[in-house]
Order: C-alpha cells, then structure tokens, then sequence
C-alpha cells in the first residue's frame, strides 16, 4: 500500500530535484562557454519559449474556460468594486495574468539595470570584490521575486504528472533550459552574491514548491492562474535576453532550439 501512494511521486520529485540541481551547477556550466553569449544559451531560451507557445498558450485556452466557468457560479458583484474588476480579469480574461507576469519581471529587470548606473550614497554591506555596482536591495526583491516564480514551477510538476509521464517530462526539460538562461541573467547582474546565496535560494524554492504540491491542491482554478502567470514571465525572460542590445543572442541557435521542441512536441 505504501508503494502505491510513494509511485505517483516519483515522477515529480525527481524532476524538482533535477530543477534545483540546475541552478547549482549551473555557473560551472556557464564557463564551458566563451564569448558574450554562447550557441548553447540561445538554444535553449528558443527550446523555452517554443513550450510557451506549443504547450502553454493552449493550456491558458483550457484555463480561460475554467475561470469563466467558476466565476460564473459565483454570486454577481458589483462591477465597479475591487473584488468585481478582479473577477472581471481573471475570470474572463486569463490572458492579463500572463501579462502581468511579463510586465512585473519586465519591471524588476530595469530595476536592476537601472540601479547598476544609480549612484551609490553608501557602501552596500553585501558588496565583496568580484560583486556588480547593484545595491543588496535590489538583489533580494530580485531573488525572492524568482523564488515565488521558482515555486510555482515546482507546485505545477505536480499537475504536469496528472496528464502523463511524457507532459511531466517535456515540462521537465523546458524549464531546466529556461533555468539555465535565468541563471545566466543573474549571475551576470549579481556575479558572486547569485553563485553564493542566489542560487542556492531558488534551488530551494523548486523543492519547496514542490513539496508543497505534495501535501496540498488548490484547485484548478490556481493551476490555471499560476499557468498563465508563468507565460508571461517565461516570455519576458527568455527574450529580453535574445532582444538586440548589450546581449549579443544568437538567432538561428535559438531558432533551431524552438523549432527542434516544436517538432517534438508535434510528433509526441
């Protein structure tokens, strides 16, 4: 009997403990590669982004029907209150929660940037040789933006594991590769403070989340609410660093990337 209830958890654990794993190692692997941004890092933003829009989109469309059907049985509120403009949003368009996952980590992406040419009124207390010009600030609201972010993906493995083996593990590998190009992107803002306590703080928020799947369900109205919020970000993420600028992304890397997971996710 015990063997019955540990066996649908395998699966997800073991992928939560294969997400954490990726931000350990992942400065160690980011130094196999040479240059201002190597092949390897668009591929697999283009693997992400592909998942967001052959899987993600479609789920959102799933979604949308949820919420508009469990806003429905609600009773009727007032359509100029707080709570009616909520369930206006969410309730029949989930789209806006996958935009304001994109603008939110749009937001504390130039705060970051813009906080590196900020003058400096005081020494920051978490400032160490080889640490960028960001305040220790910025850092933490940074990090424990991704944590959150990080812990809805371990929560949704879970979910994933409900509709099959093969969606637990194309989930798996797609945000492993994301994994790998937001460390990249804080470690370049952050250097040794992300290598020392960043990635070691999300690394941890995957297994929390995660284990919080484990011992609770809120419901398909959240998984739909957490899906939507994770495409917006994912977006963001993976292409603000392929956008034209002080990051040189590499364009067929990353096309090659989104149309070889496409391909597979087609064939699937």
């Amino acid at each position: 009997m015990q063997n019955v209830v540990l066996t649908p958890m395998i699966g997800p654990a073991l992928a939560a403990a294969l997400l954490a794993l990726v931000h350990v190692v992942a400065p160690a692997v980011g130094r196999l590669e040479a240059g201002p941004r190597g092949r390897w890092l668009s591929g697999a933003g283009g693997v992400a982004v592909a998942y967001v829009f052959v899987h993600l989109l479609p789920e959102l469309a799933a979604g949308q029907v949820h919420l508009s059907e469990a806003f429905a049985r609600q009773p009727s509120v007032d359509g100029l209150s707080a709570a009616g403009l909520l369930a206006a949003l969410t309730g029949q368009h989930v789209y806006v929660l996958a935009l304001t996952g994109l603008l939110l980590f749009y937001g504390l992406e130039k705060l970051a940037i813009s906080s590196v040419h900020a003058p400096r009124q005081l020494p920051d207390a978490d400032d160490r040789p080889g640490d960028t010009r960001l305040p220790g600030a910025v850092f933490w609201v940074h990090l424990l933006s991704f944590a959150a972010y990080n812990a809805l993906i371990g929560y949704l493995l879970l979910h994933q594991r409900d509709d099959g083996a093969g969606s637990l593990a194309m989930f798996t590998v797609a945000m492993a590769l994301h994994f790998l190009v937001a460390d990249a992107a804080l470690s370049g803002h952050y250097r040794r403070r992300y290598r020392e306590r960043g990635r070691w703080l999300l690394a941890g928020a995957v297994l929390l989340g995660a284990l919080g799947g484990a011992v609770a369900d809120f419901g398909e109205r959240f998984v739909a609410m957490a899906t939507a919020f994770l495409a917006g970000g994912i977006i963001l993420n993976i292409l603000k660093d392929e956008m034209p600028g002080d990051r040189s992304g590499r364009f067929w890397a990353f096309a090659a990337g989104a149309a070889a997971y496409t391909v597979l996710v087609v064939l699937a």
